[in-house]
């Protein structure tokens, strides 16, 4: 019976030596919850974090009971400054649960939490890379029709649209290729590898935020981050009352647009269900474009520390195909009326996350896209370059699995480590005499951060085997420091370097496709970089403005162009044939300085200057077999790379009303007709867009937005004039939430 009585005075004793349950709730400026937030949680005195775990869809962290001591947690949250918070859980406590609330604030671009740039949630100024990024509210007040409407206001961007709304349009970045960017919508990988990715058929709608990062980076993301990666995130639900959303707008050339959305989060469970249709006629002959999308982003907590999400999308697009026809402002050619062109697009994933004890984090993702173009061409304009009817059928499906894992050895060290296996199949070419290609690849990937009193150091590496190129090895390394602390007026200097490697297979038609009018090379090598990058920020008047400037140099290796082969081939005579071909050696270096801050507090304001030389620096062999075409004559310039270009962001976000001005300043860039008119370059122009809303309630708002809102005419790319002056207002409604 004694025993009995010690042992019960025991247990006693030993739960009243713990706390009650400790809970996390994180919010933003607005009081909304913030889903996905890093929190580690560290002891008193300790440099080890005893967890680290991510908020679920309604903010909330749950770390259990604690031992009663001091603590610290820190909140990393993608789109906010980082926040610390100490905290005492005491001996004796009555309370069932111990809970507070963390509320996020907004900071400069250098001060904000990024993903992009080390796959983990860090700091952007100790990443020394160059990233620039569109929040939520900037989203919902420039309300782009696709992607290339609102990634041409960022820094370094470069966006060229062969006219019209759907039209082809392409990323230029750094003096890189179309094809160097690496564009990931919801964790899948969206581009085919070794192809230009058309951000107009790139829908925004019900994106959380955008992330745009310069450099290569293919340590992190393998094959096509050669100068630039571009990441999109879809809302999660985090209402406890269901929220429908829905709206629609209309404006000149017959535009109109329709939209909806129902989400929340109850307990373990979170949801968004969203569709969007947006048509117009556009400007003229064969100018239309339509597009639908559908799409749901779903979660569910199994338990504290694992959660499982499955995303899916689907765009269907269609697009008229006028052809080049206006040459800065001059009709030459008539448009064709003939021509269309049908992207059906469908991507998936499912990821379960698993927070273990002591800083472990692990993600298992496997993901499928499907990719499927047609393009029918039935040749009622002759005097075009593209004279030949056709009907062009690409079906391309990547299918593959994920691991990431992440470890905090310490507070001031972070490990990320992966595997991922690709399958690429595909069939490409002209339908009748499509021909199957594939690929499988498997990469391994490694990096490390450190970041011990002014110094931040990020290394890494990637291993890659291709079935088809063998193995190939990419490493990068990334330096700041903190060089002067400063004061009111100059209020700290940092510096930065990073040096980078990065990869790109050639595309499955370079390589697969037999087309009537072209040949396949099985023989392309990888295009590969080398690029360099310095630079500084200096933080301004207590750090509400920062400068930054940088200076970057990439060296491209067996860039693929195409050209005419001046041999017989399969019956063709000697100079009708098409075929692509590796240049040896281009260069683009350059510089992009940044003035950003805030204006007030809710007055946000980004102003960027790109200066950019290219050339190539040996041409490809001329021999028989090829034709040696002087566009890439050594010493000549890179097609559609301008030397001059900048941007305007101004955003105010208010509770009331919001509201934008953004601009792009473009100079004159070499460009082709490829028609044999005799135009080489594309003149400069300017576009500004305006946008804002009113909320008449917090249930009913109206919005405007104004693109071109000058009315300029201009080229972007040669030969298709860019839409005039346009606009669109309307709704939104919301039912619901809270």
């Amino acid at each position: 019976m004694r025993a009995l009585c010690v042992l019960w005075l025991l247990l006693v004793s030993l739960s009243a030596a713990f706390a009650a349950d400790t809970t996390v709730r994180v919010i933003d400026p607005q009081s909304a919850a913030v889903s996905g937030a890093q929190i580690s949680l560290i002891g008193k005195g300790s440099h080890i974090p005893a967890r680290v775990t991510t908020t679920s869809a309604e903010g909330l962290a749950d770390f259990g009971e604690l031992f009663p001591g001091s603590y610290r947690i820190e909140v990393l949250a993608a789109g906010f400054g980082a926040q610390v918070v100490d905290f005492e859980v005491p001996a004796h406590s009555n309370a069932v649960t111990n809970s507070f609330t963390v509320q996020l604030k907004l900071a400069l671009a250098s001060e904000t939490v990024v993903v992009t740039a080390t796959r983990t949630p860090a700091l952007a100024e100790r990443t020394g890379a160059s990233i620039s990024t569109l929040e939520n509210e900037q989203l919902e007040t420039m309300r782009p029709v696709a992607a290339d409407d609102a990634i041409r206001f960022l820094p370094g961007a470069v966006i060229n649209t062969a006219g019209q709304y759907g039209g082809i349009s392409s990323l230029f970045v750094r003096g890189g290729e179309s094809t160097y960017n690496k564009v990931i919508v919801d964790g899948v990988a969206v581009d085919n590898p070794g192809e230009t990715f058309d951000f107009g058929t790139l829908p925004l709608t019900q994106a959380d935020r955008v992330e745009f990062l310069r450099g290569a980076q293919s340590t992190l993301y393998g094959s096509d981050a050669m100068t630039s990666v571009v990441q999109v995130w879809t809302r999660t639900g985090s209402t406890r009352v269901p929220e429908l959303r829905f709206g629609a707008d209309g404006g000149n050339f017959s535009t109109a647009n329709g939209y909806a959305s129902i989400s929340g989060a109850r307990g373990s469970y979170d949801y968004n269900f969203f569709g969007d249709q947006f048509n117009t006629n556009g400007l003229g002959v064969n100018d239309a474009y339509s597009d639908s999308l559908e799409g749901a982003n779903t979660g569910v907590a199994i338990t504290d520390g694992v959660a499982i999400r499955v995303r899916v999308r689907h765009s269907n697009s269609h697009t008229g195909v006028p052809g080049e026809w206006n040459f800065n402002g001059v009709p030459l050619l008539a448009p064709d009326p003939s021509e269309t062109a049908q992207l059906n697009s469908l991507l998936g994933s499912a990821e379960l996350a698993v927070a273990s004890p002591s800083g472990w984090q692990h993600r298992f993702t496997g993901f499928d896209s499907l990719y499927r173009y047609n393009d029918i061409n039935l040749n009622t304009n002759p005097a075009s370059y593209d004279f030949f009817p056709g009907h062009t059928y690409d079906n391309i499906n990547r299918v593959g699995f994920e691991y990431q894992g992440d470890y905090a050895e310490r507070t001031w060290t972070h490990s990320t480590f992966g595997y991922r296996l690709e399958n690429e199949v595909g069939f490409v070419g002209s339908v009748g005499s499509q021909t199957p290609g594939q690929r499988l690849q498997q990469d391994v990937y490694f990096q490390q951060q450190a970041t011990w009193n002014r110094f931040s150091a990020v290394a890494g590496g990637r291993f890659v085997h291709n079935s088809l190129f063998g193995n190939t090895g990419v490493p990068r390394v990334a330096l700041t420091f903190m060089a002067l602390r400063g004061g009111e007026l100059f209020s700290g200097t940092r510096l930065r370097f990073s040096y980078a490697q990065g990869f790109m297979e050639p595309a499955l038609y370079e390589t697969f496709a037999s087309l009537p009018f072209y040949a396949a090379n099985p023989g392309l090598l990888p295009e590969r970089t080398r690029a360099y990058e310095a630079g500084f920020e200096q933080k301004l008047l207590e750090g509400k403005w920062a400068f930054n400037a940088t200076y970057f140099r990439n060296i491209f290796h067996d860039q693929i162009e195409y050209g005419t082969n001046q041999q017989s081939y399969q019956g063709f005579p000697p100079g009708s044939l098409g075929e692509f071909f590796n240049v040896q050696e281009s260069l683009a270096h350059g510089a992009e300085v940044e003035l950003q801050g805030r204006i007030g507090s809710r007055l946000l304001g980004n102003v960027s200057y790109t200066y950019l030389s290219t050339e190539y620096l040996q041409a490809p062999l001329c021999t028989s077999a090829n034709f040696c075409d002087p566009v890439y004559d050594t010493g000549n310039p890179l097609l559609r790379r301008p030397k001059h270009s900048a941007t305007t962001l101004f955003s105010y976000r208010g509770t009331k009303w919001s509201a934008n001005v953004a601009g792009s300043f473009v100079g004159q860039r070499p460009d082709s007709d490829f028609d044999g008119l005799g135009i080489d370059h594309a003149a400069g122009y300017v576009r500004v867009d305006l946008g804002g809303w009113y909320a008449f309630t917090s249930r009913v708002t109206i919005y405007a937005n104004v693109s071109n809102a000058l009315d300029r005419r201009y080229n972007e790319v040669v030969g298709y004039p860019a839409l005039p002056v346009n606009f669109r207002t309307g709704f939104r409604f919301r039912i619901g939430g809270e």
